[in-house]
This record gives structure tokens, sequence and C-alpha cells, in this order.
């Protein structure tokens, strides 16, 4: 889409949760092809590169280099969006979206807090993702996920990651959550 500006909404989090589940084993639905960070790199801010994000506000800008005068690309409208930093320069941040789209946005419209998005790679399929009551295969159901739907993460142990998603807290593999790297640890 060259020369037009883009606008992404994102799926909200009233229509994450496709219904509170009964017990019942998840479904495994492919993993993510992105590769676990081994070594850690630090930009200029002494944070490590790559990392991810969360968008603060409703409405972010994405440009195509680092500065206001740049065009804008990309705009964004859902708060709470995981980025993946994977460059600084100065107080912009190169940023990748769960597509994959890239752009800059200022330092001051991204947050600290961790954010994921479930599954996105399997979008538009016919598959659910089962949040578990604890951090094992078998476990009990707490609610049915569709692919593509945000969530907060409250802790990943590097094979799982506790997840609140619409006032549902469970567990859920780490291979399914684009937010946290493969084999990371995340306390929030």
């Amino acid at each position: 889409m060259s020369g037009s500006l883009r606008i992404v909404f994102a799926m909200t989090l009233g229509a994450a949760v496709l219904a509170a589940a009964p017990e019942a084993p998840a479904q495994t639905a492919g993993s993510p092809t992105a590769a676990a960070v081994q070594n850690v790199t630090r930009g200029p801010s002494g944070l490590p590169l790559p990392r991810f994000v969360s968008l603060k506000s409703g409405r972010v800008n994405s440009r195509v280099g680092p500065g206001v005068n740049y065009a804008v690309d990309w705009l964004y409208l859902k708060p709470g969006l995981p980025m993946e930093i994977i460059q600084e320069y100065d107080n912009w941040r190169r940023v990748r979206d769960a597509d994959g789209a890239e752009g800059w946005i200022n330092q001051s419209l991204l947050s600290g807090r961790r954010t994921a998005i479930i599954a996105p790679w399997q979008k538009g399929k016919s598959v659910q993702l089962n949040l578990l009551k604890s951090p094992q295969a078998g476990a009990g159901a707490v609610a049915m996920l569709e692919p593509g739907v945000i969530g907060s993460i409250e802790s990943c142990d590097g094979d799982w990651c506790r997840i609140s998603v619409s006032g549902h807290s469970g567990w859920l593999e780490q291979t399914f959550v684009w937010g946290a790297y493969p084999g990371e640890q995340v306390k929030q």
C-alpha cells in the first residue's frame, strides 16, 4: 500500500474470550518461527534489543523514519498492543508488530507493560486455544481463546505464560504467545 496511510485496528479485549470453558485439554496448533534470544545486545538506552513493549495510547503514529518530519506509515488504534523494539535512535524506537510491519515510534508512546497476542499466525483459522488453570498439559480450561486476541502477560517461566484476558487469568504454552520470546522468563 504505497503512498497511503494504513490504519490498524486490533481485536478488542471484550471479543477475546469465546466462552468460559469446561475442563478440556488444550489444542495445539503449531508454533511460531521466532528463535529464542541467545545473546543480549544493548541499545543506546542500555536496555536489551530486541525486546517487547506495548502501546500506551489508543492513537499511535508509526513513521517511516525516526522523527516527526518523516511520513506516517501506520496508525495504531489499540492501546496495549504488543510491539517488538528492534532498534533505537535518540528517543525513537524502531518497532515490529505481530504481522511483521516495521516503523518508528516515539518512546513516550511505548510502555514497558508486557502484553501479548495469542497465536497471531493462526488468525483466520478455526482454532481455539484453552487458557488453562495450571501450567501443565491437560489441566482444566478457564476459557477458550481465539487466535489474535490481546491479553496481559502476568508472568512467563520459559515454557508457560500466565495471561489475563477479559477478566480471565490462566496459563498458556509460551509457544502460543507473541509478546514473549521462547524460553524468556517474564516477571511483571
